[in-house]
């Protein structure tokens, strides 16, 4: 009697473990839900369906010229000799706001630089253009968002229609008019490159998703090279979506977690939001992209001939 147990039986004497880690998890990525896309996709479709209600071949050309006039009536299409896409006449589509170099520079009708954006030569330039839309932009949509996919869609657009329309000037031919959203979409390609590279720590396979980009990106620049396509557009719009990339899609580096996230007393090793070379190519690609627009603008508007060119006589999609 009298003696202490072999074991503490107060609370001041006994031991026990230290309390476990606060458990954190990250909040998963948002997924936005895409509505500008498709909303894109509807204007140019609703465009052209307008542009061949104004064109009304029947009415300018004898009904026997024009194609399928008995099934679609006011909507048919020109005659192969005119346009081989099966769309409306080059007048139709200058009406509607299609790039020339005259009306651009001489008539400051600057607005055509995006305008040519959302009409189509015909149903196979329409479709084709249409379906690398909904197959690029829906995804980078849900992933970055309706203002900066607005953004670089318009940009690299816009960047397209200057190449487009200078190369037009380089080369003489003056008579041509350009119209579609090809200059957009290879920005949006563009941009997918250099997201990929300024991204390149989040991607667990970036051979492979490197090498099918450049592969899918060269097939479609390939495609520039047919007859009749302006593919100084395409190089000019991919270029702007490049550089726009490295501006508009950078994400945080593979393992960053936002402080607020970070419950008291956790040990989580905390790394910087962005890596030096993600801020190195956003400072020079905005550089390059700010120089380009200046030059390509200051090219174009800076010493202009005083006369006037002829009027277009074809036209030329994107």
């Amino acid at each position: 009697m009298g003696k202490r147990p072999p074991y503490a039986t107060d609370i001041e004497g006994a031991r026990y473990p230290p309390p476990p880690q606060p458990t954190f998890r990250p909040p998963p990525p948002t997924q936005w839900s895409p509505w500008l896309v498709p909303l894109i996709f509807v204007t140019n479709v609703a465009m052209f369906v307008y542009s061949m209600y104004l064109n009304d071949c029947p009415s300018n050309l004898d009904k026997d010229e024009c194609l399928f006039t008995q099934q679609l009536g006011r909507f048919a299409f020109q005659p192969f000799r005119e346009n081989p896409l099966l769309g409306p006449s080059t007048s139709t589509l200058r009406k509607l706001g299609a790039l020339e170099k005259d009306l651009v520079v001489y008539d400051n009708e600057t607005w055509r630089f995006l305008t040519c954006m959302f009409l189509h030569a015909g149903v196979v330039h329409l479709l084709s253009n249409m379906f690398s839309l909904l197959f690029i932009g829906v995804r980078l949509e849900q992933e970055f968002g309706f203002l900066r996919i607005g953004l670089l869609y318009i940009l690299s657009g816009f960047g397209g229609s200057l190449l487009s329309i200078l190369n037009l000037k380089n080369d003489g031919i003056v008579q041509t008019i350009s119209v579609g959203a090809s200059g957009a979409l290879f920005g949006l390609l563009g941009s997918m490159l250099s997201e990929l590279l300024t991204n390149w720590t989040i991607y667990a396979n970036k051979c492979a998703a490197l090498i099918s980009l450049v592969v899918i990106i060269g097939l479609n620049l390939a495609v520039g090279f047919l007859p009749h396509v302006d593919n100084s557009a395409h190089i000019g719009g991919f270029l702007s979506g490049f550089l726009l990339g490295f501006i508009l899609l950078m994400r945080h580096q593979y393992g960053y977690v936002n402080p607020k996230y970070i419950p008291p007393g956790s040990d989580i090793k905390r790394k910087p939001k962005y890596r030096w070379y993600q801020y190195f190519f956003l400072v020079l690609s905005l550089i390059i992209l700010l120089l380009g627009y200046a030059y390509g603008l200051a090219k174009l508007y800076v010493g202009k001939p005083e006369e006037e060119n002829l009027p277009f006589l074809e036209s030329h999609p994107r």
